[in-house]
């Protein structure tokens, strides 16, 4: 710095061919987007000196910047339906007290608007099979179709997205195999991963597990208190999940949700309908 001559420099008379030129103002937000999240990243070390308080506004803040930039530059159809989506719903055959299809469709008439295949016990070609029946089947009632885990099976379905577990594949690896417009969500379980899904691009996050499960056990639960905490760390879709039925609901929504996943509250009703219509009145919006 001491030996820099900025006003003799030749290279300051240099000016790049693409200097002046932005071809859109989508291109001049993406330039933008990235200088933001730089400027909030020095304000944050500054303020790591100054007041941590400030580094921890500035921290968060910079995180909202990420999602922001995701929202700007990511936008799709899926991606909007997600944003609206409220209710999803996660079946397996097994689960289900009835059909498949018939679940489904009773499910989707009550309010339901994404349903996710999780089926851990069939054989790829039978998964793919149920695949892509459950492709025609959420087709028809015009409702989002995710597979749980398995890229390669949501990719060969024509799956809405997938969704992907701390173990799986990351998001960049998805996104390699489905390209840029199907959904890639996320199960989270503390507020680092949180962050690390946004960062990686993520659509949504599915945050818990809030309350014990009948359907998968769980090493530990992170409880209502991390709803209110993922809610605070960034604007993503996210949808609380984990023992959520009718009975616990309430107090979820009471923490901060605002979409949730479920399994046996509707895939094991004898009427999911009705099921999918007193879990979607529960919550806002």
């Amino acid at each position: 710095l001491a030996a820099r001559d900025t006003t003799h420099d030749v290279g300051s008379a240099i000016i790049g061919s693409g200097e002046y030129h932005r071809g859109s103002p989508l291109h001049v937000a993406t330039v933008n987007c990235k200088r933001l999240q730089e400027s909030l990243r020095s304000v944050e070390e500054y303020g790591k000196i100054l007041r941590h308080s400030v580094a921890r506004d500035a921290e968060a803040i910079r995180y909202e910047a990420y999602t922001l930039e995701r929202a700007l530059l990511g936008g799709s159809p899926l991606r909007e339906r997600i944003a609206e989506a409220k209710l999803y719903v996660l079946l397996s055959g097994e689960a289900c007290t009835a059909s498949l299809d018939w679940t489904i469709a009773e499910a989707a008439a009550g309010g339901t608007d994404v349903f996710q295949l999780r089926e851990k016990h069939l054989g790829d070609r039978e998964l793919l099979a149920r695949a892509k029946e459950l492709r025609a089947w959420t087709r028809a009632s015009n409702v989002l179709f995710i597979v749980n885990d398995r890229v390669d099976i949501a990719h060969l379905a024509d799956a809405d997205g997938v969704h992907l577990g701390q173990d799986d594949l990351s998001v960049q690896e998805a996104r390699r195999m489905l390209g840029p417009t199907p959904l890639v969500g996320v199960s989270t379980h503390t507020i680092a991963q949180v962050r690390q899904a946004v960062i990686d691009g993520a659509d949504y996050l599915g945050i818990g597990p809030t309350f014990p499960s009948t359907t998968k056990a769980f090493d530990s639960l992170a409880g209502v208190a991390f709803i209110e905490a993922a809610m605070q760390a960034t604007s993503l879709p996210m949808f609380a999940l984990g023992g959520i039925n009718a009975k616990t609901i309430d107090e979820a929504v009471g923490a901060g949700a605002t979409r949730v996943a479920v399994g046996a509250a509707i895939a094991a009703a004898d009427e999911p309908r009705q099921a999918a219509a007193t879990l979607r009145a529960a919550l806002p919006g």
